[in-house]
């Protein structure tokens, strides 16, 4: 069954969920509701990368992430660490974290993949064409879906030529990176093409702005995005999911577990069902 990584934000400004759990002992006991809730691995950032979010500095970034790394891996949980920073990485990997999440794949910092090799953790490339502050800018494409396979190929090829093996490593699509509306949905219509690499695949479609189009197509677009509160945004979340692992991958990045969760439930007894 796809796994489910919960998201934990130790963030003043995340577009979704920002301040809610900038406190480490909030974060923590969050972290412990989203495993309580079903999720099989917990996602921890330090860092926004919102649309035109400004960096942190990775001394403030371990700040924020390591107590609550440490916390939920002495409870028993598989910690993923959401960053850039190839030392916020390396100081997470040894306070607990088992995966690495880095959006970036690697390019904001060239010593990622040598940092993560010299361990055992694993590591989630994100499709990337540039920071928050401007990733738009890049977000031209001929056909997407064999630009983001070809350019995740070539991060793949870097990250085993530093000395991280394949089955060490997960493929992220990067949706909402450097991606408008219509560009996200043609990338997941076409998953099974970034499955069939190799590496297991994270998809993250979590409450972003390509679902809120598409639920308030019908109706002013400023008006009606800001009238879908944040159950509408889970529900539609979790059909992604159901569709996401229908194609194949491995796991599904969210905020909303349970909603996640009961979707995929429900999907798995129709297919068994089906197979009677």
């Amino acid at each position: 069954m796809t796994a489910i990584m919960g998201i934990v934000n130790v963030t003043p400004d995340s577009f979704s969920d920002g301040g809610r759990y900038a406190d480490a002992d909030a974060a923590i006991a969050h972290g412990h509701r989203l495993l309580s809730a079903g999720a099989d691995l917990i996602d921890v950032g330090g860092e926004s990368t919102r649309p035109g979010s400004e960096r942190v500095d990775p001394a403030a970034e371990q700040q924020r992430v390591l107590p609550v790394v440490a916390a939920l891996a002495a409870a028993g949980a598989t910690v993923s660490i959401d960053t850039m920073n190839a030392a916020t990485a390396t100081a997470a990997i040894a306070a607990g974290a088992r995966l690495v999440n880095d959006v970036s794949g690697g390019l904001a910092d060239d010593d990622m993949f040598a940092a993560v090799a010299e361990t055992s953790a694993d590591l989630a490339i994100g499709h990337w064409r540039g920071h928050s502050t401007d990733m738009y800018a890049r977000a031209d494409y001929d056909d997407v879906t064999a630009e983001v396979v070809a350019e995740l190929s070539a991060r793949l090829d870097a990250a085993e030529a530093a000395g991280i093996p394949r089955e060490r490593i997960v493929l992220d699509p990067g949706i909402g990176f450097g991606k408008r509306g219509e560009a996200n949905w043609r990338v997941l219509s076409q998953l099974p093409r970034l499955v069939a690499l190799g590496p297991r695949v994270l998809v993250g479609t979590s409450r972003k702005r390509f679902l809120l189009d598409a639920l308030s197509a019908d109706t002013d677009a400023t008006a009606g995005a800001a009238e879908i509160d944040e159950r509408r945004r889970d529900l539609a979340t979790a059909v992604t999911s159901v569709l996401a692992a229908q194609a194949g991958v491995w796991a599904v990045r969210v905020h909303d577990v349970t909603a996640t969760r009961d979707a995929l439930r429900v999907a798995r007894a129709w297919q068994e069902g089906a197979a009677l």
